[in-house]
């Protein structure tokens, strides 16, 4: 998919209803409050030697950036936001954190974070485990950030 497609499915989810039970949908999943996108995705290699991975990590980190850039000229620069803390306290009480942010906090290390309206938009890499699938992922939520 091109920025532009990724866009179009960010402008989407936007102005879609969330969903009223957690499932699958045609961009990713979502729940009561929020979408995830899964706007690229890389499975595992398991024939490779950690050069495929580093690169199609690096090549997604370059469409996020990219991609910010077009969002901030809609909403402003973005807030930084790592989700390391809500990983700890998803772990330790599970109740605490609610989705989308518990999930995400377990495989996207943080992202980049808009309000816009009366939604929060959000772009980051998912990481599950080294030489595991990469994600390149957006949210459009309703829940405040943890």
């Amino acid at each position: 998919m091109s920025s532009a497609d990724h866009i179009a499915a960010i402008d989407l989810l936007r102005a879609r209803g969330f969903p009223e039970a957690s499932g699958r949908s045609e961009f990713g999943y979502g729940g009561p409050g929020y979408h995830i996108a899964e706007l690229a995705t890389q499975d595992q290699l398991w024939d490779d030697d950690g050069t495929a991975h580093g690169e199609t990590e690096e090549q997604y980190e370059a469409e996020r950036d990219a991609l910010t850039v077009l969002l901030a000229q809609r909403w402003g620069e973005p807030q930084h936001f790592s989700l390391a803390s809500a990983l700890l306290r998803a772990m330790a009480r599970p109740a605490e954190i609610p989705d989308p942010w518990a999930t995400l906090s377990e495989s996207v290390p943080d992202l980049h974070l808009w309000r816009a309206e009366e939604r929060w938009i959000a772009l980051g890499v998912a990481r599950w485990g080294e030489r595991r699938a990469l994600q390149l992922v957006a949210v459009v939520t309703e829940v405040d950030p943890p």
